[in-house]
């Protein structure tokens, strides 16, 4: 067997259904006539933000779903969206506002992980809202985010149903129901910052630089430039079955390279530039020395170059035209033009100018994709697409020359080289702390209380925790959470014997009895009913531990609350007799001070991270504890 097979690989996708209400959906040829005008309607309204979009694997889809399985007929859409993330939000924020321009449809949305609006949202859910009850719960309506509520033990809703509602049912809610499924203010948020900036984010999200290409797929990408996400996955995904075809160019010879302007998005370019990759010596695609100055370029399109020759070479020679013909005279053709018009697609050009042309092929491609044939049977492949246009296309190698010596500007690069620093801002931008974390220069100016590190830990014990993990506590700005000290010491009294004549009997004997066995503990025998005896020795027993480990290494390593309270004394200290130490024994041990000793570890931990992550800044940040780097590295605490 030829090891010619890749391995499968599950890709992420989102899914996301449009349903029409109130509902009357029936699985008819009139119903789904109904159900195609809305999507042609939807296709084209939003036409202008779609159209330029450059997508990681798939865009942006619609087309009728039949009924089946309890779940009505309606508009159906998957994309995956593979490594680019932002294809995922930009899919949330095009639904969003398909639903706010059409309000008699409620959507849903999911991908490979499920409910990831809820994900998104899950500092601010409910208590009850849990992945087992969240089926058919979340849905788009009006342009706002609902979760249709359960009802509490305590009250009987005939409309809201105490299991997980039906497609059906949840549409009925929705319908009747509106402003009771809304969902929180904080839910609402938290979904909208991660969709905040679009469409404008698109363009923040794009990354032009200068390849050298052969004349073919400049003119290839001029027409198409979405492609290029096709060609780059080729490379990127590229097997030594593709690299055969790589061997010897047959469709874009290296001799017709000119020098061009490509624009990417972020995350193909990050996976063209970062891909070591040295080409075969017959495929003619030599390259200069890292020292020129066009070496990025050089490289960039003969990556480029490889991912469009494996594009083609997947193609047979030989295929129907029937499929590729956009029919301009349509009536359908004509209300998607204007539309384009009335949105501003062209963005002010001259018609008939040669980037009037190119924005109007984009339109052609995309009309013919989305709206005139969907049908995935109809669809050419990236590889048929490039050789069609390559046959059909006229370009002049000469003109494409001229424009090469007039290129705009590359976008920098440096985005590829975050610092820490940057990272960190980065990642706390996505985590919408944006404004309330200062910089890392002001973090290092301001003083830190140190007492916020003890009482957040004390906060983090003093929460419930159950089978599904412990719960942290949030900033202290947000939900500010108290420590009951009186009991919890409270607690350990009782356990300890000092209020023993307050404790209920059978509760103490149900918690000793772990300690039948005085034996194991290494004390006299004491009547085995008799409670305050086994207290008594416990106690004692203690006692005699901490004499022992006072004068430890082990018992030395912990402050003292009388060490707390002193300067700190010269070295000599530490020279004692042996006469000091025996007589030392007899002393009462001093009591350590807890939350001084867990403020030292934490922040000595924290401090051996050396700016990585790690458990303590884990532990500090997911508490709303933030402490400056120790530009000293010599971790101490004072009180």
């Amino acid at each position: 067997m030829e090891g010619n097979m890749k391995l499968a690989v599950v890709e992420d996708a989102v899914e996301y259904h449009l349903f029409l209400i109130p509902d009357n959906a029936r699985d008819t040829e009139e119903y789904r006539e109904i159900l195609q005008k809305y999507i042609e309607r939807i296709m084209t309204q939003f036409a202008p933000i779609l159209v330029p979009y450059i997508w990681q694997n798939q865009p942006f889809n619609l087309k009728y779903k039949p009924a089946k399985g309890g779940v009505p007929a309606h508009i159906y859409g998957m994309t995956k969206f593979g490594d680019n993330i932002e294809d995922e939000w930009f899919i949330v924020y095009v639904i969003k506002q398909i639903t706010k321009a059409f309000p008699e449809l409620v959507a849903r949305i999911e991908d490979n992980d499920g409910e990831f609006l809820l994900i998104e949202a899950a500092d601010f859910l409910p208590k009850w809202l849990d992945p087992d009850n969240s089926a058919n719960r979340v849905f788009f309506h009006h342009g706002e985010l609902c979760i249709i509520p359960v009802p509490r033990k305590s009250e009987r809703i005939s409309w809201l149903p105490m299991t997980p509602p039906t497609i059906q049912q949840a549409l009925s809610i929705i319908s009747a129901h509106p402003d009771v499924v809304l969902a929180s203010e904080s839910i609402q948020a938290a979904v909208d910052r991660r969709i905040r900036g679009y469409p404008d984010k698109v363009e923040a999200s794009r990354h032009r630089a200068h390849c050298f290409l052969p004349a073919g797929i400049v003119a290839v990408l001029k027409q198409r430039p979405r492609l290029v996400s096709a060609a780059v996955q080729a490379f990127y995904l590229r097997d030594p079955i593709d690299l055969r075809a790589c061997r010897i160019f047959k469709t874009f010879l290296p001799e017709t390279r000119i020098m061009a302007s490509v624009t990417f998005t972020k995350c193909l370019y990050a996976q063209l530039v970062q891909q070591k990759f040295v080409p075969d010596r017959r495929s003619g695609y030599s390259l200069p020395p890292p020292s020129h100055p066009q070496f990025r370029a050089y490289e960039l399109g003969m990556k480029l170059a490889h991912g469009f020759e494996i594009l083609c070479s997947k193609c047979s020679s030989h295929f129907s035209d029937s499929k590729k013909s956009v029919d301009t005279t349509s009536p359908l053709w004509a209300s998607f033009l204007e539309s384009l018009k009335r949105n501003d697609y062209f963005k002010g050009l001259m018609e008939g100018s040669t980037q009037y042309q190119e924005r109007l092929e984009m339109a052609k491609n995309y009309f013919q994709l989305s709206i005139h044939r969907p049908e995935s049977s109809l669809a050419m492949s990236p590889g048929e697409e490039i050789l069609t246009m390559l046959q059909t296309l006229p370009f002049d190698v000469e003109e494409l020359k001229k424009e090469s010596t007039d290129l705009p500007p590359e976008d920098d690069d440096q985005w590829l080289d975050l610092s820490p620093d940057q990272l960190d801002q980065l990642l706390q931008d996505v985590a919408g702390r944006k404004d309330s974390q200062p910089s890392p220069q002001q973090a290092e100016e301001q003083s830190y209380d140190v007492g916020q590190v003890s009482d957040s830990v004390k906060a983090f014990i003093s929460k419930v925790s159950t089978y599904k993990g412990a719960e942290l506590p949030r900033d202290p700005s947000e939900a500010p959470i108290t420590f009951d000290a009186d009991s919890f010491l409270n607690y350990f009294d009782k356990i300890l014997g000092t209020k023993l004549q307050e404790s209920d009997s059978d509760d103490d004997k149900d918690d000793f009895e772990c300690l039948d066995s005085d034996d194991d503990l290494g004390f006299e025998a004491q009547e085995p009913d008799s409670l305050e005896g086994a207290l008594g020795s416990l106690k004692s027993y203690m006692a005699q531990m901490d004499q022992e480990l006072a004068h430890t290494s082990m018992g030395k390593s912990f402050s003292t609350c009388e060490q707390a309270n002193k300067e700190p004394s010269s070295q000599t200290a530490n020279n004692n007799s042996d006469e000091e130490d025996s007589g030392a024994r007899d002393r009462v041990v001093e009591a350590v001070d807890v939350d001084l000793n867990l403020v030292s570890n934490i922040l000595e931990s924290y401090s051996s991270q050396a700016g990585l992550a790690g458990p303590a800044s884990n532990l500090l940040h997911s508490m709303g504890v933030r402490v400056p780097d120790n530009a000293d590295h010599s971790p101490h605490v004072s009180q």
